[in-house]
């Protein structure tokens, strides 16, 4: 008998000290935001989909299953987003202005203080200033995941890419984390990625959409094309949709739209798109990154877009909602 109460003691005090050892809690509190929501999703899939975290009177705590390190995105109601890295049996404490967003901190592991230090080293920068410094603070910290987070935004998921100092640093994060397999194929991919890159002629591909329809590179000549790719899971992808559906009313047959939708799961799609009424050729193939029309086209990010001249050329890419209807205005105007 005094076995098994020892047992149950032991086991509350043990829960009660932190977070179980398959989950990820987050907890905060806002200045200037006292009530709202919070969207949260993950590019390398510590979670499946997205998750909505409520704040009320400027307080938040939200679990979250976690079988895996990785990267989470906060997404804000003003769509700022803003990495967190979990870790399974973790809890972080996040804080902010909502008026200040640049200035969140997050607290609880050595991961987000890393962030929370380069938050503060480029908060003044110019956007020149911003990629030497963050060049220099990579290197400086090549085997974290935060390097990684930041390669990916600033040197290769850009409307830019600058795959040359993408390649340097790959290199010198891969000695310094050489069982990270994603790094290792950012490396295999970026012979892909460059030739994907602005003012190259758009990669040959083919693959057959939703309806069986064949679709290729050939079919985005002729008339300006957007290629843009999104997912069921990601915030950001319903903006996109909504603004794509408007450009298309606007614009008609002068801008060619071809959907690649990066979900796991063809039903899932298809449920999407009938219930968001998109009438666009959409491709999904249920590979998600391992897809070779995804490695040809060198996607590494969702959303992603790619747009192509009436000649076949890419003409800009990894653009966010704004700079691709900017973009598209001035091309077709």
């Amino acid at each position: 008998m005094k076995r098994f109460l020892y047992i149950i003691t032991l086991t509350l005090v043990l829960v009660s000290c932190g977070t179980r050892s398959d989950r990820f809690k987050i907890e905060g509190r806002f200045l200037n935001l006292n009530q709202g929501e919070l969207y949260v999703y993950s590019p390398d899939k510590v979670i499946n989909g997205i998750d909505t975290i409520k704040i009320n009177g400027g307080r938040f705590s939200h679990e979250l299953p976690c079988q895996k390190e990785g990267t989470l995105i906060l997404v804000f109601p003003n769509y700022t987003e803003q990495p967190i890295f979990a870790i399974p049996g973790k809890s972080v404490d996040v804080k902010a202005d909502a008026s200040h967003l640049k200035e969140l901190t997050v607290k609880g592991t050595a991961e987000n203080e890393l962030m929370n230090k380069y938050r503060k080293m480029i908060i003044n920068d110019t956007p020149p200033e911003v990629l030497k410094h963050t060049e220099v603070f990579i290197a400086d910290n090549a085997g974290s995941p935060v390097s990684v987070y930041l390669l990916k935004k600033n040197f290769i998921q850009t409307a830019k890419p600058d795959y040359t100092t993408a390649d340097r640093l790959l290199k010198l994060m891969t000695e310094k984390q050489p069982k990270n397999g994603e790094l290792n194929q950012l490396r295999q991919q970026m012979k892909s990625l460059k030739n994907a890159s602005v003012d190259i002629k758009l990669p040959a591909f083919s693959a057959y959409d939703l309806k069986g329809k064949f679709v290729s590179d050939a079919d985005m000549k002729g008339e300006v094309a957007l290629i843009y790719v999104w997912a069921t899971w990601s915030y950001d992808s319903q903006d996109i949709h909504r603004r794509v559906k408007r450009w298309k009313v606007e614009y008609g047959n002068k801008l060619k739209v071809l959907a690649i939708n990066m979900d796991a799961s063809k039903k899932e799609c298809e449920r999407y798109i009938q219930r968001d009424s998109l009438k666009y050729q959409t491709i999904c193939d249920e590979q998600v990154f391992e897809s070779q029309l995804i490695q040809k086209l060198g996607i590494r990010t969702v959303p992603d877009n790619i747009l192509v001249s009436k000649g076949g050329r890419i003409l800009a890419r990894t653009m966010n909602a704004d700079e691709l209807e900017e973009t598209i205005r001035k091309t077709l105007k």
